[in-house]
């Protein structure tokens, strides 16, 4: 039988061991070191606009970290409200938890299957008319590296004043009008687990406003101890760096990071050319021209009373062709865990759900595989 084709396999550049072997043999095997810093420098090239100032970056253990250090730094407490979009993976909405807050989730547009800006000014009214004050933050998902109507999104945040956390954990090089992803918001989250865009095996980093922020979301990720010739805490922090090792990884893996982009979307192009005239199966991809997705994940929605089964029926019968795909991701205000958080919900994210498969996209992905991919679902 054909090897199995995974969704996205992490996949290394070959220089990553050089600066893996330089931490070992200068010894700079403990959290902190050399690599820590040049990979938040390389981040940091990176993501700096032209004609913008380059945003200071924070290497952290993993992107949930980075959401948690982004509310803490944005002043989310005990019984605050924070909105979050509903049709995301829990880790965006865990660490509203963590803080004691209470997740309101907002529902997504069909255009992007992201936020809806609509939606969000409403939650927001509502929110403010039922319990006196405004959401402490707003949470947009860039989800399988869609980049959001962002522009819209951020005029409702100005317009009630209140800050916005970007989860661009499935984001890493998607663009909205030529700026990355992460970028617009006040502090804006990363994810280099082992399937993202590029990896250090587990980890994440923090984009934030200014030099000051990052001293301040360092501190915190550094179990917040103070400037003392001993240890001495004064509030609660958190161990939350990456290590030395994993950022060696990562600085291997920068090498490749626009290598590993343009291959997703030539992957996308190529499900889209080959499953064109397959009913009901359709492609999705940006819907807006200045929206440059990483298509991290490609995906389709499957019509079953066209195609002749169910997306989740499909993914059994890839299964048994040694193909991996998945299910999209079940809204958080569907997920029994957050039965009793507040919701504004409109039925795109259940449609969706309902309907949606992620098919294999990452840098191992062959043109051959996904026209043996493509094959399989046109064979029913």
């Amino acid at each position: 039988m054909r090897n199995r084709i995974y969704l996205c396999l992490a996949h290394m550049s070959g220089k990553e061991q050089q600066f893996i072997q330089e931490a070992f043999d200068t010894n700079w095997v403990v959290p902190l070191g050399p690599n820590v810093n040049g990979f938040e420098a390389d981040l940091e090239a990176f993501f700096a606009a032209e004609g913008l100032d380059a945003k200071p970056i924070v290497a952290l253990s993993a992107g949930t970290a980075a959401l948690h250090l982004g509310l803490i730094m944005l002043g989310v407490k005990a019984g605050d409200e924070v909105i979050c979009q509903s049709f995301t993976f829990s880790a965006s909405a865990n660490p509203i938890v963590y803080q004691g807050a209470t997740p309101v989730f907002v529902d997504s547009e069909p255009g992007t299957w992201n936020m809806d800006p609509q939606l969000l000014e409403q939650a927001i009214q509502d929110r403010m008319a039922k319990t006196g004050k405004k959401p402490k933050v707003i949470i947009p998902v860039y989800l399988y590296g869609m980049p959001a109507y962002i522009d819209e999104i951020m005029a409702v945040a100005q317009k009630y004043d209140i800050p916005v956390l970007e989860d661009a954990a499935e984001a890493l090089g998607s663009e909205y009008k030529g700026r990355k992803c992460g970028t617009f918001g006040a502090f804006g989250a990363l994810s280099f687990n082992g399937n993202k865009m590029i990896t250090t095996s587990g980890g994440g980093a923090l984009i934030c406003p200014d030099a000051q922020a990052k001293q301040r979301v360092t501190f915190f990720a550094t179990q917040a101890r103070e400037p003392y010739p001993y240890y001495h805490h004064e509030q609660i922090g958190y161990n939350y760096r990456l290590s030395n090792i994993c950022a060696g990884i990562g600085r291997g893996q920068m090498t490749v990071v626009s290598e590993h982009v343009e291959h997703h979307r030539r992957v996308k192009e190529l499900y889209k050319q080959l499953l064109a005239d397959v009913l009901g199966i359709t492609v999705h991809e940006a819907p807006e021209a200045y929206m440059e997705s990483n298509y991290w994940l490609n995906t389709i929605v499957v019509e079953p009373a066209q195609y002749g089964m169910t997306a989740d029926e499909l993914r059994i019968k890839l299964d048994a062709k040694n193909i991996e795909s998945r299910l999209l991701w079940k809204p958080m205000h569907l997920q029994p865990v957050f039965a009793q958080a507040p919701s504004y919900v409109n039925g795109v994210s259940e449609n969706l759900f309902n309907k949606g498969l992620c098919l294999p996209s990452g840098p191992c992905v062959s043109e051959e595989d996904v026209r043996y991919i493509c094959e399989a679902i046109k064979g029913k």
